[in-house]
């Protein structure tokens, strides 16, 4: 079903809007994927914080013309599914989680801080941890060295006690 003028103008407004704040364009070829399984690639991009969405090339080059993601124009070509996260790594890793257990989805590039990424360089982007991730693991190297003060403090106590005992 195509889509007229006023539709179209309404789509490039809704991806001009998504792309404003976005740090992270990743693009991917849907070709054959059933229905259940795009279905199931749309929750997990839910749930990670993604605008995921099949787009027209045509509509999405006008979106991000003009914008720090226009260097990815020569990448849309054939039937693509747009990841669009304000997190860096989000989108590149919803695509490429789901494309490691579904041969069909195949990542085709992306564009993050201005650079066009190739496949390659996309599943390097998905493999680096979250913000959240990160944040939990300087939680837990800050805590080390208070939690191993505090169990070295109880075992003195604990060892005082029983000699008090004895």
């Amino acid at each position: 079903m195509s889509l007229n003028l006023d539709d179209k103008k309404a789509v490039v407004a809704e991806v001009a809007a998504q792309v404003a704040t976005a740090q992270t364009i990743a693009v991917a070829e849907y070709r054959g994927i059933a229905v259940g399984d795009l279905t199931a690639l749309r929750a997990k991009a839910r749930e990670a914080g993604v605008y995921l969405r099949v787009l027209k090339n045509t509509l999405v080059r006008r979106a991000i013309a003009e914008t720090q993601f226009a260097g990815l124009s020569d990448q849309l070509v054939g039937p693509l599914i747009y990841g669009i996260s304000e997190d860096p790594v989000a989108a590149a890793k919803v695509l490429n989680d789901f494309a490691k257990g579904n041969d069909k989805l195949q990542l085709k590039a992306a564009s993050y801080a201005g650079n066009t990424l190739d496949k390659a360089a996309v599943q390097a982007l998905a493999s680096i941890p979250s913000r959240e991730e990160l944040l939990a693991r300087l939680l837990g190297v800050m805590q080390a060295p208070v939690t191993g003060f505090a169990c070295t403090l109880a075992a003195l106590a604990k060892k005082r006690e029983e000699e008090v005992a004895a």
